[in-house]
């Protein structure tokens, strides 16, 4: 039981499919880790044992149809579930039961998905964190706001789950926790019945054990069909080094990390090309937090009003700027972020993605933050599709991710970069 739970998602698709595997038994190997790691780990708000083993029976009757069919996931608890209850991470919401399926969760389950439960997220999906712990090290922080769909992917309970990135809530988490996540581009999949936080930005993806788990995911966000990935053609990356302005950030391991990334994939034969990015990205990252306090503090507004009491001092000090701050720089920072990603996409002409710093460095030790999402936020702001590729550690034997960003709307020629890059830095000495 243990092995199947650390398969990946398409390995398990593919056994299942061959009846090699019953969804039955895939479903029992979650709820098997899960029941032995949760009291360490803490990444789950809520396990529906009882209906992720029904749903699998109904699987097995009909022969685990679909593209995921059989397959257990995770679901980020900002994201709306009728038969779960979805919390937001806030007290204010404890026990509250929607009336219908976010829109990718019925993607989700009609491509044949046992949803194994709901994911911890931090309050609204900002910076105040749960319980749950890396299972790295349980002393560290495995990031947010994806919190606990990254820490669930990373220690086997799911091949799979979902999460959303405002700032940085995909690709910081599954680089502290050593896991793949896609954020797609600005817009992929609809976010009906998600929790919005500031929709200029809000991005549903997804983190999973391996870059063809999350093309199996993207096809089944698609509706199309899936088939076996074939391997790439042999030849060589072509990736443009961009360090960033926030290069100053990263400390000391995640700067060796880095260099020893670039070094790799040179000594394997990739093209490598350095890219500086336009002056105007220095205000980039501002403009990423001017757009997200300006939304921030119009979508929750309802709650601050009712329930101030119930919301964290982090989140008051966000919706307290997001209220003063002019309406006309929320334009101004929208405008820079359309300019912004028409400079790089002309920067990545001939590319195939920007080869940038997912993370500062290893993930922090304590639980009582989740890190700063300094190198995800422009991306985000830009609209561009990223995937955090796993591999690399630091000096403490934490995971380090490098972070690919691809061209809009090229998710699968990314993912197919990201699948060549780790090969070569999970064989590093």
């Amino acid at each position: 039981m243990k092995a199947i739970a650390t398969m990946t998602a398409v390995e398990l698709r593919r056994a299942l499919a061959q009846r090699e595997l019953s969804a039955e038994a895939a479903a029992r190997a979650a709820l098997e880790r899960i029941a032995e790691r949760e009291p360490q780990i803490h990444a789950w708000q809520y396990v529906d044992a009882d209906g992720a083993l029904a749903t699998a029976r109904a699987l097995d009757a009909r022969g685990v149809p679909g593209l995921l069919g059989g397959v257990p996931l995770g679901v980020k608890d900002i994201i709306a579930t009728a038969d779960l209850p979805t919390c937001y991470g806030s007290p204010i919401y404890a026990g509250f039961r929607p009336t219908a399926d976010a829109h990718c969760v019925t993607l989700a389950r009609q491509a044949g998905a046992v949803v194994m439960g709901k994911t911890v997220t931090t309050e609204f999906a900002y910076f105040q964190p749960g319980p749950t712990a890396n299972p790295r090290n349980p002393a560290h922080t495995p990031g947010g706001s994806s919190s606990g769909s990254a820490a669930a992917v990373a220690d086997g309970m799911v091949p799979i789950a979902f999460g959303t990135q405002t700032a940085g809530s995909l690709i910081r988490p599954a680089s502290y926790c050593g896991v793949f996540a896609l954020k797609p581009s600005y817009g992929m999949v609809r976010l009906e019945g998600i929790k919005p936080f500031s929709p200029s930005l809000d991005t549903l993806g997804w983190l999973a054990r391996s870059a063809d788990d999350l093309e199996l995911m993207r096809c089944a966000m698609a509706g199309v069909g899936f088939e076996p990935l074939q391997p790439a053609p042999p030849r060589a990356l072509r990736l443009g080094i961009c360090r960033t302005h926030e290069w100053p950030a990263a400390d000391a391991g995640g700067v060796a990390a880095f260099e020893q990334g670039v070094k790799l994939a040179g000594a394997a034969g990739a093209d490598l090309r350095d890219v500086a990015l336009p002056a105007s990205a220095a205000g980039w990252l501002n403009a990423q937090k001017t757009v997200m306090a300006w939304e921030a503090a119009r979508q929750l507004d309802a709650e601050w009003r009712a329930h101030p009491q119930q919301l964290s001092a982090a989140l008051h000090a966000l919706l307290d700027t997001g209220r003063h701050t002019p309406e006309a720089d929320h334009r101004r920072a929208l405008s820079l972020a359309q300019d912004g990603s028409r400079a790089v996409q002309s920067l990545m002409h001939g590319l195939d993605a920007l080869l940038v710093p997912a993370a500062p460095g290893e993930a922090p030790a304590g639980l009582s933050a989740t890190g700063d999402p300094v190198f995800s936020r422009v991306w985000t702001l830009l609209g561009l599709p990223c995937v955090n590729v796993p591999g690399l550690h630091g000096p403490q034997g934490l995971p380090i991710g490098l972070q690919l960003v691809g061209h809009p709307g090229q998710e699968r020629a990314l993912l197919a970069a990201a699948a060549a890059l780790h090969p070569l830095l999970r064989d590093a000495p």
